[in-house]
């Protein structure tokens, strides 16, 4: 007869049980759930609703906010500058679209991925054309993302009277940080950066996101905030354009600030 001690050896040399394979076609929830979604995001007329549906919660959003004093006179500013670049960050755009004059053409640099879909029907729904692109501080990479040819039709739409709407930070990249596109934008086209923000004192922040997503809530007060206008030489160098990315930066945190603390401000 065994021994215990005979029995627990045994047990210590057994080898684990193997592990049973996942049937084929299975997929954690999770992920199945994730694709579903990609799925309906492909398909136009899902977009199309969703798209008219967020454009109608952010016109009552607008329509139940008070400006703030000290906002500035956007319209005035724009009308002005016009043709400008009006640089925004990642997460702190939805309400862009309200302070542009409606008299005045202007075009938004969207990215190419399917996440942008949504953003470029709301888009649509303001009156707004929309060229598709992105890019970053690697040239190779802008040049995959559709970044040159950005470039190039929102160069051409500038020199045709359009303003251009351009979200500064890159996609997935280091949030409220410039990307060279901007600055790339300004010294091709001769066009002024405006830095811009647009803050609500009433917003849920979505922390879990890369760029600190901020959706405006209703029944709060409005700021807008516009810093004062960056030009680029047109024969700017490396450095001189290395420089006016740390300048646009600076500048545009400086009017999200401005603008939280006019909103925040009781």
């Amino acid at each position: 007869m065994a021994s215990v001690d005979d029995i627990e050896a045994g047990e210590r040399a057994a080898p684990p049980a193997p592990k049973l394979p996942r049937p084929k076609g299975r997929r954690p929830l999770r992920k199945r759930l994730k694709r579903a979604g990609r799925d309906l995001m492909r398909r136009p007329g899902f977009v199309s609703f969703v798209g008219s549906l967020i454009y109608g919660i952010l016109r009552l959003v607008h329509a139940s906010q008070r400006r703030v004093e000290g906002s500035s006179p956007h319209a005035q500013r724009l009308a002005a500058e016009h043709p400008a670049i009006v640089g925004l960050w990642h997460g702190q755009h939805l309400l862009a679209p309200f302070f542009r004059p409606r008299t005045l053409p202007y075009v938004a640099l969207l990215s190419r991925n399917a996440d942008a879909e949504l953003n470029a029907a709301v888009v649509a729904r303001f009156g707004i054309r929309t060229v598709r692109g992105s890019g970053g501080r690697d040239p190779r990479a802008a040049s995959k993302k559709g970044g040159v040819g950005a470039l190039i039709a929102l160069t051409r739409a500038l020199k045709d009277g359009e303003g251009v709407c351009m979200i500064a930070d890159v996609p997935k990249g280091t949030p409220r940080e410039a990307g060279l596109g901007i600055v790339t934008l300004a010294r091709l086209s001769g066009c002024p950066i405006v830095p811009a923000a647009a803050v609500t004192s009433r917003r849920y922040v979505v922390k879990s996101s890369w760029d600190a997503t901020s959706l405006p809530l209703p029944f709060g007060r409005l700021a807008v905030v516009m810093g004062d206008s960056i030009h680029v030489p047109r024969d700017a160098d490396e450095a001189t354009m290395e420089a006016k990315r740390r300048e646009v930066t600076r500048a545009i945190e400086a009017a999200n600030r401005r603008a939280a603390e006019l909103a925040d401000r009781a």
